[in-house]
């Protein structure tokens, strides 16, 4: 490990300044297992100072018109298209990605910023003239106030980005809070924002671990809590937020299963299973993490999945043709390496076995696509989140026992059908039960002008993110009645 004293340093931002502590820890490179940085943790006086600063920040902010809050954003989003190798490489650096996918998800992120810059339309409200003699009504959307973001580390970029920039145009302040795993980006995010013209206050960063997030969720100033991440976590986030009386949105974990169809193409399908399962080494909410093999459909699909998984490229994100990174942490790799044993020593069929032949960590977290046969709806392997690059595989008969199947999985975060059959899609689009199904695509996230949740024990709240939702979510409707004499 390299020399602690040497590391550059990463420190929380309120109101545009850095806040340093005495408490620190370090982040590592999943590449390598080394370290890379020395991370300044918050502490109880600087996450107050940050909620304090963004709620003197609000009562001017919130005076801003949509418009003028708009062309920050715009100007924020040229920066980021100016700088976004460099917030790429960062990205990869803390987190291990495929340089390719860090790309894609700044490019995503970059989409929500876009939506949100359509405020001075989305923040429109309805207007009735004549309710009744001399009397009219109109309603209008009024700013929240101070808006918290917990995000994950598997999104550095694009989460935070899923969150702010609607709270922002909508007249709100904001506090980010990014995983203490992958902490680069959202300081750049700060810089970058600054640098578009956003008064000091408006958007603060605070780093640190479960003390630093609940510090946040249980300040009475914060008027709002958005968070992504374990279902588990989501839960407690959503209930303690709750009774503290603010208003939450909690989007947990997934389980998204892929159902193939006889009919379905074979190779396009394949490919999309790859993508979705073993890319960014399954560590994203829309990952396939469960095959299930609608009759004939096994016996076409099993042979070449596993063929073709067993060829991936396994390496460093920085890597040109990386498949599968790294996972982000040694605890995730401990956490995904037991499971798969889990999965062998409750009967699971082990068809392609990625784990490493020593555990050396020299090369990093590195864990090669792992496909399970024969799992059963008892097994651990397919009741946990695992979020690594394993893939269980089911078989059942009909399309009926497929959905059935995913239904009655305690999350629903999306599901995906491979088929060219109309039939069977509509059926499909009508009998799933998960937020955001897809047909014939691997990983079926919506664009930033619709919204991102799941259900079931995937959210907890009841709006998801960007879209519609989010503009809901950031916004309070006021309705005034008028009668002038």
């Amino acid at each position: 490990m390299n020399d602690l004293v040497d590391l550059p340093h990463i420190s929380s931002v309120v109101a545009g300044k850095p806040a340093r502590s005495d408490r620190q820890t370090v982040v590592i490179d999943p590449a390598s297992g080394s370290a890379t940085a020395r991370l300044i943790c918050a502490d109880q006086s600087i996450v107050d100072a940050a909620v304090s600063a963004a709620s003197e920040a609000f009562e001017s902010w919130k005076e801003v018109a949509p418009a003028q809050r708009a062309r920050h954003l715009m100007r924020f989003r040229d920066i980021v298209e100016r700088d976004k190798t460099r917030l790429a490489h960062a990205i990869v650096r803390e987190h291990g990605k495929p340089l390719s996918d860090a790309y894609g998800s700044i490019q995503r992120g970059l989409e929500v910023v876009e939506f949100a810059m359509g405020a001075p339309h989305l923040l429109k409200g309805e207007n009735s003239d004549h309710v009744a003699t001399g009397i009219a009504t109109r309603s209008s959307r009024r700013p929240l106030g101070v808006c918290v973001g917990i995000t994950p580390f598997n999104y550095p970029a694009m989460i935070p980005m899923w969150m702010f920039p609607l709270a922002l145009v909508c007249g709100n302040t904001f506090v980010l809070k990014p995983s203490e795993k992958t902490p680069s980006a959202v300081n750049m995010i700060a810089e970058m924002l600054g640098e578009a013209g956003l008064p000091d206050g408006v958007f603060n960063v605070v780093h640190g671990g479960r003390d630093v997030a609940e510090a946040l969720v249980t300040n009475p100033d914060v008027a709002a809590v958005s968070f992504v991440g374990s279902s588990a976590v989501a839960r407690s986030v959503y209930e303690t937020a709750s009774r503290h009386g603010k208003r939450v949105q909690a989007l947990g974990g997934a389980k998204n299963h892929a159902i193939v169809m006889p009919d379905a193409d074979m190779p396009t399908t394949v490919d999309a299973i790859l993508n979705g399962a073993f890319n960014s080494a399954g560590q994203r909410c829309m990952a396939i993490s469960v095959v299930v093999a609608v009759g004939e459909a096994y016996d076409k699909l099993m042979p070449a999945l596993v063929d073709a998984a067993s060829r991936l490229k396994v390496s460093a994100g920085t890597q040109a043709d990386c498949f599968v990174p790294p996972v982000n942490s040694l605890e995730q790799y401990k956490k995904i390496l037991r499971l798969i044993e889990t999965g062998v020593q409750e009967g699971a069929a082990l068809r392609l076995d990625g784990r490493p032949s020593n555990a050396s960590n020299k090369d990093g977290f590195l864990i090669g696509p792992v496909i399970f046969d024969n799992v059963t709806p008892s097994m651990t392997i397919y009741k946990e989140e695992i979020f690594g690059p394993v893939l269980a595989v089911m078989r059942v008969e009909t399309l009926n026992g497929a959905i059935k199947l995913s239904n009655e999985h305690m999350l629903g975060n999306g599901a995906v059908l491979f088929t060219s059959s109309g039939k069977a899609a509509h059926q499909f689009e009508r009998d799933i039960h998960c937020g955001m199904p897809g047909v014939n695509v691997p990983v079926p996230s919506p664009v930033a002008y619709y919204s991102f949740g799941g259900s079931k024990k995937s959210i907890f709240g009841d709006l998801a993110v960007h879209g519609a939702d989010g503009v809901n979510f950031y916004t309070r409707r006021q309705v005034l009645t008028t009668r002038w004499p």
